[in-house]
Parts: C-alpha cells; structure tokens; sequence
C-alpha cells in the first residue's frame, strides 16, 4: 500500500513538473520573438550585453556572439544595456531581428579596453587603462598628433618640446623606465606597431637639430582619421607586448565605415597665429642697449681697428665700415668722421627699436582640410578619407604642405571569413632655416651652434639697434638675417606609407583565427642649400687684410708647406649638403582566440600566437661643395677641398644600414565568474637580434598576473548603495616587462671599422681597421617589475566619476657604464649595471554639475604624480653635462632622480665684478674649473629634476542647447630649467641683452648689493682669456636656474551645432563652427622665467616653441 502511494505521489510531482516546464517554453499567440544582436557603433558583437523585460526579475544575458533570443509579450517594453554604452529602451511591437545598436557613453566608466591584440569588456578589465575618443580631441587644431594627449589624460606627461610638423613631443607614461634609453611609449596604429624612420633619444628631441624634424612615427596620421586613443600603462595592460612595452603603449584605433548610407564628411580648420612682442620678455629696448655699448667702448671693446679686423660686428663696426669706405662717384665717405656725424649716426641706432619679431614672423592663415567617405552595407563596410595642409609658415623659411590619404575597408567574404585593408600614405614637404648641429666647448663650458639663423632664438639674441635692411658682418663676411634665411634653407620631403592586411576566420562558433600582415614604407630626403650668396658660403673665403685671413679658421692653410698662406677652399659657389633616410618594416602577427561562457556563469577567454617582425634602416649623406647656385647648378670644386677633408678626417659622403629582427610567442587568458571576478595571466617570450649571442641574453620570457572585483555587478550592490554609489571596480596587477635599450650600445659581437688614422702630411693617409666596439654578448634587455592597484567608482548615477591608481616600478638591469681594466681597448663600457626606482600615484574625477534639458556643466580633473631614484649607476657624466642640463649622454647620479640640473657652487663677485666659485677641489676661483670632470662632482649644487613630478589639467565643458563651451587648463609642478644663457666674457655691438645687466656690477662696492657680473675690461681679457670660464659658468649657477612649475590656458573655444529642423531644406546631415583660442598664456610661472616657456628650450637650429593661435573650425556631414 506505502508502494503506490509513493508511486502516486512521484507520478503526480512529474505531471506537475511537465506541466509547468510547458508553461514556460509555450507562448501565446500574441507574444513577439525578439532575434537581436547586439552591436556597438562599429559593427562589433558585445557579449555579455543584458536584455530586461518590463514587468520581469530577470533578464537574459547575450552569448559570445552578441545573440539574444526570446519571447516577450507584444506591446512589452525591453531594455538593452551594456556597460560604457548608452542604454536603448524599445517598446516590442513587432518582431525584432538583426543588429540592435548601442551608442557610446562618455560619460560612463568606459567602453572596449583595445591593446592592439584584443578587445576587453571593461568589466573584465584587470590593467590600467586610459581611453580618450577622438570627439574629445578635436577640440585641439595642433598638426602633431601626439600633442592632443597634452593633459588630457592621467598618467601622461606630453611636454611641447617644439611645435613644428614632423617632431615628436615628448612623451613619458608614468615617468621614465630607462636611464640611458629614450623612455618614450610604444606607438600602435590599428594593432600594428609604427617604427620610428630615425632614432633619435628623448633628450635630442629638444637640440634643435634638423633631424627632429622627422622624429615622430605619427607625422603622417591626420587627426580627423582618429576614432580613439587607449594609453596601456601598467604590467597588465602592455604586458602583452613584453619587452617593447616597458615606456608604457599609446593604441590609435582609427575610423571604420558603418552599415547604412553612404556619409561623406569634411572638416576645415582656419588658424592664425600670433606674432611674439617684445613685451613677453626682459630683452633691453635700443636705447638702453646702446648705453651699454657705450660703456664696452669706455671700456676698450669698440674701438675702430678690432672691430673691422673682427669677425662679428654691428653698429659701431657698421659706422667704422662707412667711415672708411670712399664713394668716387660722389667724392665723398660713407661718413664723415667728425664728433657730430658719429653721434649722430649712434643717435638713429639708439632710436631704431628694431621688432625683429615682426621682421621674421607673420600671422598668415594656416589651412587644413578634410574629406571623408564612410558607409557600408550587411556585408562591407568601408571608411576613405583625404586631407591637404597648408602652412605658409609662423616664420621665414617655415612653409609645409601636407597630404594624407587614408583607407580602411572590411568585406565579410563568408558568414565566418572577414578580410580587412587598410592602406595609408602621408608626404610632407617641408621648410626649415638652414642649421649646423649644436657643439659644446667643454674647455670653456659654451653650447653654440655655428651659422645659426633660427628666427625666433635671433630675435630673442639680436641688438634692436640694428637695422633690419643693412648688412653687418658675422664670422669674417657680410650678413643680413633677411639675406641669409633666403640663401640658407633646409628642403624636406617626407614620405610615410603603411599596408596592412587581416584575414579573420571563426571555424567554430567560440574560435576567432587572424592573421595579420603590415608592411611600412618610410623616406626621408633632407637637403640643405647654402647658396654663393650666403654668410655661410662667403665665410670660407672671406680674406679682405692679412689680419682677416691669419684668423679666419674657415680658411685652409696646407701643413705640408710650412710657408703657405691660408686659402679658400671654396672659390666659388656654395654647399649642398643632402641626407637621405628610408626605412623598410614589416610585420606579421598569427592569433588565435577562444572566448566561450559557461552557464553564463563562467567566462573565458584565451588567445594564443606569434609575432614576427623586421626593421631596415638606411642612412646615406653627402657633403657636396662649390655648387654654383646662379651657374646653372654646376659645381665648381678644387684639390683643396679634398685635401682639407682629408687632413680633418672630414666626412665627404658616409652610408649606414641596421637591420632590426624580433620574434616572440605570447599567450593570455582571462577568467571572469559572473563579470564579477576576474584574472588574467598573460606569458610572451621574445628575442631580438640587437642583444647578445647567448640564449639567455637575446631571448627573454615576460609575464603579468592580474586580478579585479567588479563590485557593481553583486547582487547586492544596487540595493545597498542604491544610486549613491553607482559602479564600482577594484584591480592590481604585478607584471615584468623590458626592454632592448638604446641601439648605440646594443651589439652581439664585436664591431670592426674601418678608418683613416691622422697624420701630419695628407700625403702619408691610409686606411687602417679598428674595433669599434668590443663585443657585449652577455648584455640583455632592462627590465622592470611594477605593482599597481586601482579603482573605479562611479557616484550619483554616475555624475562623478573616479579613478584611482598607486604604482611602485623596480627598474633593474638598466644599461649604465662601467668602467673595466681596458683589455681590448675599451675603459668604459656599457653592461646592465644601473637601477631605478619610481612611484607615482594617479587621479582622475568627471563630475556633470549640471544636466537638464537645454543646459549641462561637466568638469574634468587630472592629477598625477611621479618619482624617480637612480639606485644604482656608475656615472662618468662630465661637469658640463650635469649643469648644461641638455647633454645627451645623461645628466644624473646615483641617489638623484633620473635627470636632474645641477649647479656651479657660486661665491659671489670680486671687486672687480669677476664671478668666483668654489671648484671640485673646494678651491675659490674665478678660472680654475675643469668641466671635463668624471671623478667627483659631489661639489656641485643639487637644484631638482628636470621633469616635473605633477602634472594634470582641470578642464569645464558647458552645453546650452546647441552652444558648447570649452575652457581648458593644463599644470606642471616639481621640474627645474636652465634659463638661457647670455652672460659672456666678451660681447660685441651684434648681442642684445635682458634687463638683469641693468643691475649689473659696474665699480668697486657694487658686489655687496648684486650678483650680476660686470662687462669686462678688453685688456683683462686680453691678459687673461681663460676669464670665458668664469663667465660662462655663472650661466650654470642657481642664479640661471627657475622653477619649471606652470599653469597655462591651454584651450578655450565656443562652437555652435547647427539644429536639423535649420538644416532640412539643405543637403547637410550636419553642421557646425567652432572658434578656439590655443595656448593663449601662462596664469602662473615663476617670475625668473621673464617669458621663457618653461617647457621650450631655446636651443636654436629649427626649434620654435608652440605659438598662440586662433583657429576657426567648420564640420558639415552630406
């Protein structure tokens, strides 16, 4: 009897249960199927994106191909979200199939976390990251791409070194990682990455010399192109680029067309930038500048026969030349040498108050247009873009044109087989003012450039006594800056051309296969035209007296004729100087990905592959001499020439070729438990052939381990914090990642040259071999292990927004010197001996103050903060490079940071205004300084880093209907800059001085109430030439040194979108105009700067600092 019953109990439990299974499963006949998948603005499938029916507890979660399949009652309101895009609430009416799009959300935590490999849910992401879309930029009308991150985002410090096309700013995330390395972040162009045509190091990004003119591996990318930028910072982000990824990866993902119409787009920026005025800084006017050429004359420095005999002079040599010069046709000299007509001719000068700047600049309208095509249909999808810039140039001799093509098109060959292209090509044609490379005298401590022209550093270093239509004399010959900038330029051609192909294949449902192939063609052809008619040219034969010619160092005196005189090498005509650089890259990456959600519980995601990539580089230079400009271009060369260069070891034309392999096996996965917890492990091993021989040296393994807790995504998270605390993230990660260091001291095996040993007599040359470099094959990559944590809070329904990192870096194996024994004719080597410590912390918080209808206030603010502690190196940096604080070859010591300025020990003046120092042997002196120093340079004065510590910007961004606001502020604490220098032993009536010599010393007692050192009597330097050592050192005292602390309106622009309903009789989809103000002032600077820009070093050659600028912008869509 229990029997049946229990038999009867059980039957009635599987009717019951069969019956409600069928309850669920069954719908009626007016329920709607709803068959979507759901897509972002690019097309892209997001798994994981939830489905909420109105009136239901639970929702449906989309699989990994962004599917989602129900029914809902009809009328029933559903809503689809995903995190980072903007919710779509839809009422169900009829059938839903197809894409379902969802558009982006800036104001949320994020979107897809792109590393150039994959593609993240940011709810899965366990790195840092920081993500900007090109909406964002476009407030910003710079040429250089890398200069619209300049304070946008944390952890990035951009300092605008130069404002030319075509340099590179530079560039530290989370600070620097390498001592002798350039610590600039890897560049990743729709997943391929971009090398650089020319390596030049992060501290000759600020020499001015002509090659940083080519500097940037994104010269050729147009701004208008760019869809997004993801700054990769910590272990778990760039992990996956293992040693290439130690500075940190800047991923530019580019525009893609969209399913739909045909849409064709153009953008048209207007710029006028404004002249500089002698008012921004503390150079002396005319007539205070002649008061003090009348004292260098009391004082024995312009008298007639020096001045003449010299190889520099302006208005008093002018006048000296007049006095001096006879007119036959009028009978009469140029003028007369009575008392009246010399005070009266010095009068004119003193009241000239010369504007070099307006001489040498002009506001002429900069142009850059735009066009786009984009569109696509179920299958493809294609985005064309073109774009043409025109610039006539901020100053003479500056003009560039640009062209840009872009092309990006993906075609769905099969439901499971996509292709994509992409091609891209630039050419620049650019001007510069002809320039020499910079040199450092490390005998007296002077940095000069010889025939230097650079404009902007001209009108800052010229007397404004002088007139701007005479020719004086500079280096023994004529010279007029308006004559020289039109027969000494630089003509460059810049050619950048990128082909890219990726063949993605998913042969089952939850397995992505890609290959990917990208070929980059780079050329650079720089040639430098120094016509007959030029002070360069003329210099090499100027010999007017005997007086001249003994002096004249650019003349050649042949030492195998003791009794031969000096002659010119250069009879005729003048240079021309070509260097042509070409680079060759390709590379070719294999991936395989499998992503699958358990249960829609578990979530995993794999990828697996290899990386292959190669790098040529070619340099060639020629040194071409007697070319005859207004001849017809035909050179006219003598034996001379040759034989000079012989005798100096010159180069006449030089070839070099490098040749870059990498090859690397990478894997990485991440586990997510309800996009609630996640870990991610990430393993890439990778050699290059630019290290040594050994296994363990070239090949080197790299990994990362992270983990975060997405605690909005508890259950019980909305309804303890309800809207309070709206999202909230946790992360840390620890990592090692590396890199190859500087190519300059990278070699496997030992490097043989050949070369041409000195000798006396040119007829006794041969050649001869050398070991350039001993072999390092024991030298490996540098490294680095960093902790980082994090978080990501969202309040008020996520109208403040916060993020929040802490990072400690352990920087190891650095290569530094060391100094051995000498065997095999190597003192100093380079061996990876040095080590690094920093730490920093990151903020970031968005608040929207407002937000109705017709009005909304958002303020963004950026705040980091970075260390650094060289722990260990074995420095062999000479004096001068620690206080010139632009010396390549490093500029620290161990337990400061990682460059750092310091200063000549200052005593004071003597009584006859003779600046005095204490020097490395704690001796007093005003001459006994050796600026060669290695050993010990404890002596000198610590002033602090060189790069800031705290960089941020606080930005407000207000909407009323369809008027936008922007008001833009960066800031810059923590770094020092040598101000420039202009203190000299001698000067001549050429030089224009600032207003500190106002205060200068000038008789005996005046060293007790100023610093400033006094003009030196001729016949004390005529005695006593070493006396230039004492006055170019108080250049590099802590009376030349300011705080680089800053606030700068960086932005301000107000742009109006016109409404549709205006635009309706019209073919335009849209319209606006936007006018902005671009680095208009500094709201704070420390005052010792008298218009410096603290992050602008004068260095001459073709530097030019960021001007401010107006800029008119015009959108309109067809």
């Amino acid at each position: 009897m229990k029997t049946k019953i229990k038999m009867m109990i059980l039957m009635s439990l599987c009717l019951l249960f069969t019956i409600q299974l069928q309850a669920q499963t069954q719908h009626s006949d007016a329920d709607v199927l709803v068959n979507i998948t759901v897509v972002d603005e690019n097309g892209e499938p997001l798994p994981g994106a939830s489905v909420a029916v109105a009136g239901k507890p639970v929702g449906v979660i989309a699989n990994t191909d962004g599917t989602v399949s129900l029914w809902v009652a009809r009328n029933t309101s559903i809503t689809v979200s995903y995190l980072g895009l903007k919710s779509r609430v839809v009422k169900v009416t009829k059938p839903l199939s197809g894409n379902f799009v969802l558009q982006n959300d800036d104001k949320t935590l994020g979107q897809v976390v792109v590393t150039g490999y994959t593609q993240t849910d940011v709810r899965k992401s366990t790195g840092s990251v920081s993500m900007i879309s090109g909406k964002e930029l476009n407030y910003a009308p710079l040429k250089n791409v890398d200069m619209l991150l300049q304070g946008k985002l944390t952890g990035v410090n951009v300092q605008a070194v130069s404002g030319r096309p075509g340099e590179s700013a530079k560039i530290r995330v989370r600070g620097v990682s390498s001592i002798t390395g350039s610590s600039e972040p890897l560049w990743v162009v729709d997943g391929v990455v971009q090398e650089d045509i020319t390596d030049i190091s992060a501290d000759a990004l600020s020499s001015g010399d002509a090659e940083t003119l080519i500097s940037s591996a994104i010269a050729g990318l147009n701004s208008d192109d760019i869809e997004s930028f993801q700054i990769l910072k910590d272990g778990s982000a760039t992990s996956i680029y293992g040693a290439r990824a130690m500075s940190g990866v800047i991923v530019v993902t580019t525009k893609k067309g969209r399913s739909g119409q045909a849409h064709v787009s153009y953008t048209g920026e207007f710029t006028s930038r404004l002249i500089p005025t002698y008012g921004q800084f503390n150079i002396l006017n005319s007539q205070e500048q002649m008061g003090i050429y009348q004292e260098m004359q009391d004082k024995g420095w312009l008298n007639l026969s020096d001045v003449l005999n010299g190889s520099d002079y302006g208005v008093y040599g002018k006048m000296y030349e007049l006095i001096n010069t006879f007119n036959p046709k009028t009978g009469q000299f140029g003028l007369a040498n009575t008392k009246e007509a010399r005070d009266s001719y010095l009068h004119s000068a003193e009241m000239r108050n010369t504007n070099w700047f307006k001489q040498l600049f002009s506001s002429a309208l900069m142009q850059n247009h735009s066009v786009s095509l984009s569109g696509g249909t179920a299958k493809s999808n294609y985005y064309v873009s073109m774009s043409f810039m025109n610039d006539p140039g901020w100053y003479k001799d500056s003009k560039v044109k640009r062209y840009t093509a872009n092309f990006n098109a993906t075609h769905h060959l099969l439901d499971n087989l996509s292709l994509t292209l992409l091609a891209s090509a630039s050419y620049r044609k650019q001007q510069a003012p002809g320039t020499l490379a910079q040199d450092v005298d490390v005998v007296s401590g002077q940095v000069k450039r010889e025939f230097d022209i650079n404009p902007y550093s001209y009108a800052l270093n010229t007397s404004r006594a002088l007139d701007p239509n005479t020719y004086y004399h500079a280096n023994y010959a004529p010279f007029n800056i308006l004559n020289e900038l039109e027969n000494n330029k630089i003509d460059m051609n810049v050619l950048n051309t990128k082909f890219q192909a990726e063949m993605a294949y998913k042969p089952v449902k939850d397995l992505r296969l890609s290959l990917i192939g990208a070929v980059q063609y780079d050329t650079s052809s720089q040639e430098h035209k120094i016509t007959e008619h030029s002070n360069q040219a003329q210099a090499y034969r100027a010999m007017d007296n005997s007086i001249i010619r003994d002096a004249n160092h650019y003349l050649y005196k042949d030492p195998t004729n003791p009794y031969a005189l000096p002659i010119s090498v250069l009879p005729s005509g003048g240079f021309y100087h070509k260097t042509d650089l070409q680079k060759i890259s390709w590379d070719v990456r294999a991936t395989a990905n499998y992503t699958h959600t358990f249960n829609q519980v578990h979530s995993l995601n794999v990828l697996g592959g290899l990386d292959v990539s190669n790098v040529d580089r070619k340099r060639t230079y020629f040194n071409g001499v007697g070319m005859q400009y207004d001849g017809g271009e035909i050179p006219f060369y003598i034996y001379q020439f040759f034989k000079k260069n012989i005798d100096d070891n010159a180069v006449y034309y030089s070839l070099n070729n490098t040749h870059n392999r990498t090859a690397a096996f990478f894997a990485t996965g991440t586990y997510s438990y309800k996009q609630r917890y996640n870990l991610t492990g990430t393993y890439r091993y990778e050699g290059t052939n630019r290290l040594g021989r050994s296994r363990s040296a070239r090949w080197l393994p790299t990994w990362n381990i992270s983990g975060s807790w997405n605690a909005s995504e508890e259950p019980w998270f909305k309804n303890t914090f309800k809207n309070v605390l709206t999202h909230a993230l946790l992360r840390t990660s620890y990592s090692l990642t590396a890199d190859p260091g500087p190519s300059t001291y990278t070699n496997s095996t030992v490097i043989l040259k050949s070369y041409t040993p000195y000798r006396i007599f040119g007829t006794d040359k041969e050649t001869g071999i050398e070991i350039s470099e001993l072999e390092n094959s024991e030298l490996t990559y540098e490294k680095k292990h960093e902790f980082n944590i994090g978080s990501e809070l969202g309040f008020l329904n996520n109208r403040i927004n916060v993020n929040f990192d802490l990072f400690w870096r352990n920087n190891f194996d650095l290569i530094g010197p060391i100094a051995t024994q000498g065997i095999g004719g190597q003192v100093v080597r380079y061996a990876n001996t040095a080590s690094m410590k920093s730490q920093g912390q990151e903020l970031s918080i968005q608040t929207t103050n407002i937000r109705n209808r017709d009005f909304t206030w958002i303020t963004n603010l950026i705040y980091s903060h970075v260390t650094t502690k060289v722990t260990s190196l074995m420095s062999h940096a000479r004096t001068i490079d620690l206080i010139s604080g632009e010396a390549s070859s490093g500029f620290t010591m161990e337990g400061y940071p990682h460059r750092a300025i310091f200063s000549m020990p200052f005593q004071g003046l003597t009584d006859h205004g003779i600046p005095t120092y204490l020097n490395e042997n704690g001796q007093l002196t005003s001459t006994n300084i050796n600026f060669q120093n290695r050993t010990d340079n404890s002596y000198l004065i610590y002033e602090g880093p060189t790069e800031p510590t705290v960089t941020g910007s606080l930005g407000n961004e207000l909407k009323w209907k369809n008027w936008r606001l922007n008001v833009f502020v960066t800031y810059s604490f923590g770094s020092f800059v040598r101000l420039d220098p202009v203190f000299s032993a001698r000067y001549n009536d050429l030089t224009a001085m600032t207003k500190e010599f106002k205060n200068r010393w000038t008789m005996a007692g005046d060293e007790k109430r100023t610093s400033v050192p006094g003009i030196l009597p001729y016949r004390d330097y005529r005695d006593d030439s070493n006396l230039r050592i004492a006055y170019n050192a108080y250049n590099y005292t802590s009376n030349r040194t300011a705080k680089g602390d800053f606030i700068r309106m960086k932005e301000i622009s107000l742009g109006y979108e016109f409404p549709r309903t205006l635009l309706q009789a019209t073919p335009f989809t849209n319209l606006s105009l936007k006018l902005q103000a671009t680095n208009l002032f500094l709201i704070y600077a420390d005052k010792k700067l008298n218009g410096q820009d603290p992050e602008f070093v004068n260095a001459g050659g073709v530097a030019a600092p960021i001007p401010r600028q107006f800029t008119m912008t015009l959108k309109l869509g067809l």
